[in-house]
């Protein structure tokens, strides 16, 4: 395993970080972790180097701490940092980060939380709950009782609102943002990520394969990556050529994926890319933004639908119809038991979407774009 310092905060951190929010389900059901499988998988990752884990309160519908908890016994919780997250889009009043913590510390059967985040801020929950309820002087006060030792914030908006917000949470130690090939002027983006470093601050990076798009990127895309590694090891080792970034978060899924990651993290290195192969990624971003419909990464925070729809889905359908042929996208759609046209525009996954995805848009074009589909197919 390559170690990384992990900006100024004295602690080396493994190039791979575990994620621990798409662990192996049972029956495709997000709640029901299989325990086994996922604890073998993580202890594994522990046992070949990686230090960091990252879970959160709503990860796997609540479940995803307990699982962590439980999975740190037996000597490997005082192996690694771990992770978590005050789930600031559910503080609706003064104790809740109080209660939401003392909660979390129970779940992770732990006494304190080496990295705890303020979780997907945007400039909204900046403003409206962070201040609004006095979150920084709360998650400092737990940092000075020894609860938590490092604090910091997970990100999702534009470069404007990542800045205001290094500006302003002065005593910031790390920071977790979305980052990827893609991603370079979306989000935190690349000179917003550069900032942080300069600063002084930890960087960690989620989404390196955008929600599992870049493992198995359309065609076309793939067409521009050299084969001499594969797509997830290309896009993994663009995230680790970036000086300022400590670790790289993979949601594994299967110990197949688990022992590749560790295989990819140890030849990593910071500035491993050739000018060559950073044009390569250059022109696979342009040909991916040619292509997506909609930003969505399937990380679920949508989910459930009050009106039955499973969204990640329509929106993977949707998409697919761009990279792959449409008659391949309406047979992934026609499987989904509710279609894009339910959707009666609450705005509940609108208020918890990391990537701001607006439903009254995405899902009207999606639900005429499948109808038209259908009415000409039913002409052939």
């Amino acid at each position: 395993m390559q170690y990384r310092e992990f900006g100024k905060t004295g602690v080396k951190v493994s190039a791979l970080g575990f994620g621990c929010m798409r662990l192996p389900v049972i029956g495709g059901v997000n709640t029901q972790i299989e325990e086994e499988e996922a604890a073998r998988m993580l202890r594994t990752a522990i046992d070949r180097g990686v230090n960091y884990v990252d879970t959160a309160y709503p990860y796997h519908g609540g479940e995803s701490e307990k699982f962590v908890g439980r999975a740190l016994q037996d000597g490997y919780r005082e192996k690694v940092y771990l992770a978590s997250k005050s789930p600031v889009f559910s503080i609706t009043k003064e104790e809740d980060f109080e209660n939401f913590l003392q909660t979390q510390l129970e779940r992770l059967q732990t006494d304190h939380i080496d990295f705890y985040l303020l979780h997907a801020l945007d400039a909204d929950r900046w403003e409206n709950v962070v201040k609004k309820f006095d979150l920084l002087t709360k998650i400092r006060r737990a940092k000075e009782d020894g609860r938590v030792r490092h604090i910091g914030f997970s990100f999702h908006d534009g470069a404007e609102a990542f800045i205001r917000i290094l500006d302003e949470f002065e005593d910031c130690e790390f920071c977790q943002i979305q980052y990827n090939y893609i991603d370079v002027e979306h989000q935190a983006t690349q000179k917003g990520l550069e900032e942080a470093a300069r600063r002084g601050l930890g960087v960690v990076v989620m989404e390196p394969l955008l929600g599992g798009k870049l493992a198995s990127p359309p065609a076309q895309v793939a067409k521009a990556l050299s084969p001499a590694r594969t797509p997830v090891e290309w896009a993994l080792d663009f995230v680790w050529h970036q000086a300022g970034v400590g670790p790289v978060l993979s949601g594994m899924s299967t110990m197949q994926q688990t022992l590749d990651n560790l295989d990819y993290a140890s030849r990593s290195s910071a500035g491993m890319l050739s000018g060559e192969e950073l044009g390569m990624f250059a022109e696979a971003r342009r040909v991916y933004e040619t292509m997506a419909f909609v930003p969505c990464t399937k990380c679920a925070y949508c989910m459930p639908c009050p009106f039955g729809l499973d969204i990640p889905k329509i929106y993977e359908s949707y998409n697919m119809s761009a990279s792959a042929s449409p008659d391949k996208a309406l047979e992934a759609y026609n499987a989904l038991a509710v279609g894009a046209d339910a959707c009666r525009q609450c705005g509940k996954c609108l208020g918890v979407c990391p990537q701001h995805i607006d439903p009254k848009e995405s899902m009207a074009q999606a639900a005429a774009f499948f109808q038209d589909l259908r009415e000409k197919k039913a002409k052939k």
